[in-house]
């Protein structure tokens, strides 16, 4: 057994079949693998849309060295948590350290060393200053998020941004569908992270007196399974609070019926199309608005 040292970020994963070798272990370049993904996973607990976000950052970043040691075996089906942290910046290059543990036994550590560097060229340049700012701010353990709440003039051209990303973009649903009247008397929610860059959002509509409809719920891809969505819902629903509302309803598409559910949010009604996209209608009272985070 061994000491846990401490990692801001801990990613789990499963150990596959295809990973295995004769011998019955992982096979030892896996490990790299491993610790791949959970650098890709390090990135989105950042609130960063890693290749978005690289390119409004002029560069990207590329391996220049790893190293390993390798402690203990894992084997097929084995839960592994991969810790992750930041332990040195410097003018060109980052160092990040990885460990492996099964339970508190640790497998594998290992150092990797980014370079930043331009994507044409792969020359090495100066990390900027605000990568160089969130890294050390995530591994201090601030807040990565912000979360405004607000009318369309304030929120609107960002909202819009994600909005037309996954619905008119990737979901083919025509603009004028998409955007409608129903914004300028909103109220619209919006995640966004330290870059500035707009990454989910939501609005609520007043129906009746008491009575909002939650909708307009958009996630940009590469942030879909993180926590932003679930920021979006439960702004709404403070905000429907807030302004004394006692019920929310929202037609979900079907996909999407888990996620409300985690939120106290219960189907009624048939199934029905919006836009071509199979919905159904979704309710939640507001009478216990600590019921059902998510």
């Amino acid at each position: 057994m061994t000491l846990r040292r401490h990692h801001r970020f801990t990613h789990r994963l499963r150990v596959r079949w295809a990973e295995v070798d004769a011998q019955r272990i992982v096979f030892n370049g896996h490990y790299l693998m491993y610790f791949d993904t959970a650098m890709g996973e390090y990135w989105r607990a950042m609130g960063l849309p890693y290749e978005s976000a690289m390119a409004r950052l002029g560069g990207d970043l590329y391996v220049r060295k790893t190293t390993l040691d390798y402690h203990a075996s894992a084997r097929y089906d084995e839960l592994l948590d991969i810790h992750v942290r930041c332990e040195h910046i410097g003018n060109t290059s980052m160092r990040m350290h990885c460990e492996a543990y099964r339970a508190d036994t640790l497998l594998v550590s290992g150092e990797l060393v980014y370079v930043f560097a331009d994507p044409q060229t792969q020359q090495s340049r100066p990390i900027p200053i605000s990568l160089r700012d969130l890294v050390l701010d995530f591994e201090a353990g601030a807040e990565m998020l912000d979360i405004q709440v607000g009318p369309w003039p304030q929120l609107g051209l960002s909202a819009r941004e994600v909005r037309e990303e996954v619905f008119v973009r990737e979901q083919g649903i025509p603009k004028d569908l998409e955007l409608d009247e129903a914004d300028q008397t909103a109220v619209h929610a919006l995640v966004i992270n330290h870059l500035g860059m707009p990454l989910a959002t939501g609005r609520l509509t007043r129906l009746e007196p008491g009575v909002s409809r939650m909708g307009r719920m958009a996630v940009v891809a590469s942030m879909r399974g993180s926590s932003v969505g679930s920021r979006v819902v439960r702004a709404l629903l403070q905000a429907a609070h807030d302004q004394g509302d006692h019920t929310v309803l929202l037609h979900a598409q079907a996909s999407a019926v888990p996620f409300y559910r985690r939120f106290g949010f219960a189907e009624t009604g048939p199934h029905h199309e919006e836009a071509g996209i199979v919905h159904v209608t979704m309710v939640r009272r507001l009478d216990d608005l600590s019921a059902g985070k998510g």
